[in-house]
């Protein structure tokens, strides 16, 4: 029975709420819809705070509740994980209060919402490129700011993933090897060995160094092995360029015991042929 009634109790207090909520909705009030809204929000409900905030914000935006009022839209955005719009949110903000009480926390937030948004490394990195230049945006604007350090992790973090799609590209130029010819010299090898080299180009301190100067020696050492006769020399001689990079930067590499093995072989074909 006591069971029966706290059910009864909670579906009272439910419809109480629901019905409040729908009152509130109805009013012409735009004041009375905002209080609400930040009641909801302190209440955890943001789906009902971003409901009542798209109605009232367009109207207080020109307001003293303006601020505050576009400040807390995007922080309702961010709660409900909605990151690409929280950003946008963010962005409005920043740019129509420039010197405003939450400028700072805004331009910091529009970068890492689209942080958090950043997919996995083999899709389209559209909002990774988007978040590190907010974030440098931010680093710029306020170098003494305590987010700082927050700030440059991300984009080391982000600058990592960036290299490894490379890395990625990287390693299915060199497994597609001579399937799917291209129409210039070197197919497939002569790609992974210029996409490498573009890597650490852009990303001259990331961890993926030494898998990006071993997939340049392989390459060449396939392109050195089907080249003609008359560029063997060269590609020999290319190849062992690549040993010495690899050996000099990684002398206890990972991949030294292999990069060894294939160089010896390149070293008999130059004592064998007088090259």
């Amino acid at each position: 029975m006591k069971r029966k009634a706290a059910v009864l109790c909670l579906v009272a207090c439910v419809f109480a709420a629901c019905g409040e909520y729908n009152k509130i909705l109805k009013s012409t009030d735009v004041l009375v819809k905002y209080e609400a809204a930040k009641r909801y929000f302190d209440k955890h409900q943001y789906s009902r705070t971003s409901t009542l905030l798209e109605d009232v914000v367009p109207s207080l935006k020109s307001s003293a509740y303006g601020e505050d009022a576009m400040y807390l839209q995007a922080r309702t955005q961010f709660a409900l994980k909605d990151y690409v719009a929280a950003s946008d949110y963010y962005k409005n903000y920043a740019g129509l209060f420039p010197r405003g009480k939450y400028t700072e926390e805004a331009r910091y937030y529009a970068a890492y919402s689209l942080y958090l948004d950043s997919p996995d490394a083999r899709l389209d990195q559209s909002d990774t490129y988007r978040a590190m230049q907010l974030f440098q945006d931010f680093i710029e604007a306020y170098p003494q700011s305590e987010r700082k350090d927050d700030a440059q992790n991300a984009l080391f973090e982000m600058q990592e993933k960036l290299a490894y799609k490379e890395l990625l590209a990287v390693k299915l130029y060199y497994n597609l090897g001579d399937y799917l010819l291209y129409s210039f010299p070197g197919g497939n090898y002569q790609s992974c060995v210029i996409t490498a080299r573009n890597a650490m180009r852009l990303y001259p301190y990331t961890k993926y160094r030494e898998d990006f100067i071993y997939y340049t020696f392989k390459a060449k050492y396939e392109m050195a092995l089907q080249s003609v006769d008359e560029k063997k020399a060269f590609r020999y001689r290319d190849v062992e360029d690549e040993y010495y990079s690899y050996i000099n930067d990684y002398p206890e590499g990972k991949y030294k015991k292999e990069i060894v093995k294939l160089y010896n072989n390149i070293a008999k074909q130059l004592v064998q042929n007088g090259l």
